[in-house]
Order: structure tokens, then sequence, then C-alpha cells
């Protein structure tokens, strides 16, 4: 899927490309081991100053470790390498979600943290980790919204191709393993979708996430009318979905977000969130996976009124970072 976003921002091809999976979603040793490997194959090649880990992926925990464990090694290496965690300080506290216990590691890891606002900041300060340099920046999610709203409009024609009117539609984004590998938690939201779509006579544009279709299929749940299962779409198809839908329902954080800052209603489909900010503002609610309680978020949502303030900030959070980095760093080589 990341090769759309490469290809539609017309961005350089990376340099690696790992290509790791697991042999099952429960394996997350093998599928960050295999990572570790791998990564520390190629920092020992370029040899870096400093690596970014952005975010809360097995990625970015396997980039974090391996650049920590090399420097520990500089005696015989040579290197020391120091780390910076883009969305420092995002907490769900639950810690039965595998992003939370990564986040968490890279944090505790991490010589540089960059907070998106001030909860986040917090929560940094609420544990304990101290001597790091730490500034709150805003998130690049709004950078990248805001550079690339307008380019969608000028090349995307998505609600033409799929016959859809502005504010005509609910859009949802269901990939989590907590949702999608729970058989009664993914049975409640497909229904609750097609309550949805029955109550307010509009449908449902349903972008399935392979990893969803597969777990559907293994649980034989049947797909009710008015919700339109698509294949996914790149993030410039997806900024036009997002935008001009009448509500968004996601189990994804950055969704969460970008709803936030394009000024659509949001309903999260899970028992909590690492972005209470969305909750603060009033763009978002927690509706779980009872079908009552999503049902009654969408209703409640959707009687709000609009004018929330994005909390996330105005859309140089990359350019705040890079500067604060040169600043304190006299390295002339950032990986």
């Amino acid at each position: 899927m990341d090769e759309l976003f490469f290809e539609e921002l017309e961005l350089s091809s990376p340099k690696y490309k790992l290509s790791i999976k697991s042999s099952a979603p429960f394996r997350q040793g093998e599928h960050t081991g295999k990572m570790l490997i791998a990564i520390e194959e190629i920092l020992l090649k370029e040899k870096p100053n400093l690596v970014f880990a952005h975010g809360d992926t097995n990625t970015a925990l396997a980039a974090s470790l391996v650049a920590s464990k090399i420097t520990t090694t500089s005696s015989y290496t040579g290197r020391v390498i120091k780390l910076a965690h883009l969305e420092a300080g995002l907490r769900s506290f639950d810690t039965s979600m595998p992003e939370e216990i990564n986040r968490k590691i890279i944090d505790h890891l991490s010589n540089y943290l960059f907070p998106p606002t001030e909860i986040a900041k917090k929560n940094i300060i609420n544990e304990g980790i101290s001597n790091v340099h730490t500034i709150i920046t805003g998130n690049t999610i709004v950078d990248s919204v805001y550079q690339n709203i307008i380019l969608s409009e000028e090349k995307c024609d998505v609600l033409d191709r799929f016959q859809l009117e502005k504010s005509g539609y609910f859009l949802v984004t269901v990939h989590r393993q907590e949702c999608v590998d729970n058989k009664k938690r993914l049975q409640n939201v497909i229904h609750s979708l097609g309550l949805i779509s029955k109550n307010y006579l509009k449908p449902v544009i349903f972008p399935m996430h392979p990893r969803t279709k597969k777990m559907i299929d293994m649980f034989k749940i049947i797909i009710p009318k008015g919700l339109m299962i698509i294949e996914p779409v790149g993030f410039l198809e997806f900024l036009q979905l997002e935008s001009n839908a009448l509500l968004n329902l996601t189990d994804s954080g950055g969704v969460q977000e970008e709803s936030c800052i394009l000024n659509v209603p949001c309903v999260t489909l899970r028992n909590n969130t690492e972005r209470p900010e969305t909750i603060n503002c009033g763009s978002n609610i927690i509706a779980g996976y009872n079908p009552k309680k999503i049902v009654s978020s969408v209703e409640k949502m959707l009687s709000f009124n609009r004018g929330w303030k994005n909390p996330f900030g105005n859309g140089k959070a990359s350019e705040t970072i890079i500067k604060y980095i040169i600043n304190n760093e006299k390295s002339d080589y950032v990986y």
C-alpha cells in the first residue's frame, strides 16, 4: 500500500525497503526481531549520527533499539547514534496495544523528544523522563494535510468516480488488531455501519484494509446493505474522502487527527485514544464497539457545531524540528 503514497506525492523511492512480514499477527517478536537485524546492517553501513523514529510502529521501535544498542558498543563500532522521536509522549494508557509499548520504549531511549501538544509533553514529564531535549512542535500530519489538500482537489476525482456528494456519505476505516482480530467486535462494528447507513439513508464508504478483509472472510461476516466496499486508496484520494464526508468513523489515530484538522466530525471505534486533544476540542468521541453506543455517538457528533480549533499546530512542525536539530547538533549528516 505504501507504493501509492510515493507515487502520487511524487516522492523519491526509499533507498532501503525491508519488506519484512511476520508469519502471524501475534508474532510480534519475530516481526520486530527481523527488523532489528535488517536495520542494524543499514545503520552500520550508513553510519548516521542521528536517527529519527516517527510514530509507534514496530519499525520505529526496531530502529530505536538498534540505534541505542550500537551506541552501547561504540568501543567496537566507533559510532554514537542519537535518537529523535517524532510524535513523542502519546499515550492511550492501554498496554494491551502493541503501539503503546512501542511508543513508551522509544521515548525512554530518545535524546530528542518532539511531543505534538502540551498533553503529550506532560505524559513525558509524568514518566520521569529527563536530561533530554523536549519541545512541543505540533504534529507533522498538519504539515502534510495543509500541503496536500489543495493538490488532492486538483488531482483527484474520487467523489465523481464513486458518484458521491459532499457531506452525502460516511467514511470508515478499521484495521487495528484489537478490533479486526476479535470476531464479536468486528461483527458489532460492521452491524453498526449498516444501521448508520439505514438511519441516515446515506452510503458508508469503506476502503477495506487487506487485514480487515481477511478477517471478515475468515469470520464469515455478512456485509449489510449500505456499505460500499472499495479497495484501499492513496493519500490524496483519502484526503478527499475524509474532507468531504458527513462524518468519519475510524480506529486510526491518524484519521482522528486528520478529521480534526479538516473540520469533519469523528467517531472513534475503540475504547481509548492516544489523541485526547480531539476529545477535548469537541471533534471526536470514543464509541467503543457496542452498536448502540456507536449509533448514538454518530447522532451526538452530528448535532455538534464544527467550530473547534485544531490543537495540533500550524503546519510548521517539520520546519521547527529540523531547525532545532540543526541548532543543537554539530553533525552535518542526519539520517
